[in-house]
C-alpha cells in the first residue's frame, strides 16, 4: 500500500474515526485505525465491536492495500507532521508504514491486519430514507437520559422506532424518562423498532453535523446490526438485546395539577438554585396559591430559594427533584413554555413541551425530609 494525500485531510478524517477505537480490548488491532486503499477508493475503519465507522480518504492510491496502524499514535504523529502533504507506505518486510512529511521521517509498526473484524454493510432490502437533522435531533432530545450503568445493558440504548410519517426515541435510566415524537415529511418505506446504544446514536450525532440540513441518511436494519449511511460516511452498531421498559405504562394517565411556566425563566432560575444543591442536596419545588419558590439547600455551604409566579391552585405542595435531572429536561425544551405536570409529592412528575413538539420528560422525586 502507498498513498499521498493533505494532511489536514488526513488529520481532520482521523479525529473522526479514531473516537470509535477501542481503548480496553484485548485484541490489540482494535486499538488502531485501518487504511484500507484500492484504486477506487480509500478509507480508513475503526471499531470496538459495538460502534464501527468508516470515513472516506481522498488520497492519491499509487498502491492497493490495507493496514492496520494504532490510533492514538497515529492521531499524534499526523497532527504533529510539519509540512502541507504527506505520504504513508507500507514496508511489508519491516512490518511497518513509513511516513514521509517535508523532512519528517516516521516508521510506525503495524498492528495484525488478520485481528481486524470485517464490517457489516447495508442491506438494500430492507434500507429505509429519512432526514439526517430530523433523525439526530430527535435522538439528542432524549440521549441525555440513557443509562451509563453497564450492569442493566438494555437502559443504555435508545429505543428507536419508526412507522409511517412517525419516527419516535425513548430513553431512561428508571430515574428519567424522555420520550421524543417527531413527523416526517415523507412516510417511510417500512417500518422498525431497534434499541441501539446510546454511544453510537451520540457518534452519529457528531458526524451529521457537518452534514446539510437537508441530507437524507439511509438506515439498514440486519440481524443484530444496524448500518446508518451518511454520504460516504458509514456508521454501523450493534443492538441491544433483552425487552426495553413498556414506557407507556410509567407514564401516569391523570394528573392534579398541570401548569404552563416559562421554559427560559424556569430554566434560569433552576440553573442559579442549582448551585446552592450540592452533595446530592435535592431542589425543592413549593407550589402555593399563584407561586412557586424554588430552593435549595445544603450544610455547611449555604441555601439559595427563588420565587415566581405560576397559576397554581388548591393545597400546598412541596416536591423534590434531583437538580442535574431537572435541568436536562428543561435543556431538552429549550425555548418552549414547559407543561409541569404533578400528582404529589411521591408521584413522577412530567415535563412536556407547551408547543406540540412531541417531547416528554417524566422524572422521579426525591423524597424531602421536613
Amino acid at each position: 500500500m502507498k498513498i499521498s494525500l493533505a494532511r489536514d485531510v488526513l488529520l481532520s478524517q482521523l479525529q473522526t474515526v479514531t473516537r470509535v477505537a477501542s481503548t480496553r480490548s484485548a485484541i490489540q488491532a482494535l486499538s488502531g485505525v485501518q487504511i484500507a486503499a484500492t484504486a477506487d477508493a480509500c478509507e480508513l475503519r475503526a471499531t470496538d465491536t459495538d460502534v464501527s465507522l468508516r470515513v472516506p480518504l481522498d488520497a492519491q492510491v499509487e498502491r492497493d492495500g490495507t493496514v492496520v496502524l494504532p490510533a492514538r499514535l497515529f492521531l499524534d504523529v499526523v497532527r504533529a507532521l510539519p509540512a502541507p502533504e504527506v505520504s504513508l507506505e507500507l514496508r511489508s518486510a519491516q512490518q511497518d508504514v513509513e511516513l514521509i512529511c517535508g523532512n519528517a521521517t516516521f516508521d510506525i509498526r503495524t498492528l495484525h491486519s488478520e485481528d481486524f473484524p470485517p464490517f457489516p454493510e447495508p442491506d438494500p432490502a430492507t434500507s429505509v430514507s429519512l432526514p439526517v437533522a430530523a433523525f439526530v435531533d430527535t435522538a439528542m432530545k432524549v440521549a441525555g437520559s440513557a443509562s451509563r450503568d453497564e450492569t442493566r445493558p438494555v437502559l443504555t440504548g435508545i429505543l428507536v422506532a419508526a412507522s409511517g410519517s412517525e419516527l419516535r426515541m425513548v430513553a431512561t435510566d428508571s430515574y428519567r424518562l424522555s420520550v421524543k415524537e417527531t413527523t416526517l415529511a415523507s412516510p417511510l418505506s417500512s417500518a422498525f423498532e431497534v434499541n441501539v446504544p446510546a454511544r453510537a446514536l451520540q457518534e452519529l450525532a457528531r458526524i451529521a453535523t457537518h452534514a446539510e440540513e437537508e441530507t437524507e441518511l439511509e438506515i439498514s436494519v440486519r440481524q443484530n446490526q444496524v448500518v446508518f449511511v451518511l454520504g460516504e460516511m458509514v456508521l454501523s452498531s450493534r443492538l441491544i438485546d433483552g425487552q426495553f421498559p413498556n414506557y407507556r405504562q410509567l407514564l401516569p394517565e391523570t394528573f392534579d395539577h398541570e401548569l404552563q411556566v416559562s421554559g427560559p425563566e424556569l430554566r434560569e432560575v433552576v440553573r442559579r438554585i442549582s448551585l446552592l444543591a450540592q452533595k446530592n442536596a435535592p431542589l425543592r419545588l413549593a407550589f402555593h396559591a399563584g407561586e412557586l419558590t424554588i430552593s435549595a439547600q445544603t450544610p455547611d455551604i449555604g441555601e439559595a430559594r427563588e420565587s415566581l409566579p405560576v397559576a397554581f391552585q388548591g393545597e400546598p405542595l412541596e416536591i423534590g427533584f434531583n437538580p442535574e435531572f431537572l435541568r436536562d429536561g428543561l435543556d431538552a425544551i429549550e425555548d418552549s413554555d414547559v407543561l409541569l405536570k404533578l400528582i404529589s409529592p411521591l408521584r413522577p412528575g412530567l415535563l412536556e413541551a407547551a408547543d406540540g413538539s412531541g417531547f416528554i420528560y417524566l422524572i422521579m422525586p426525591i423524597r424531602l425530609n421536613v
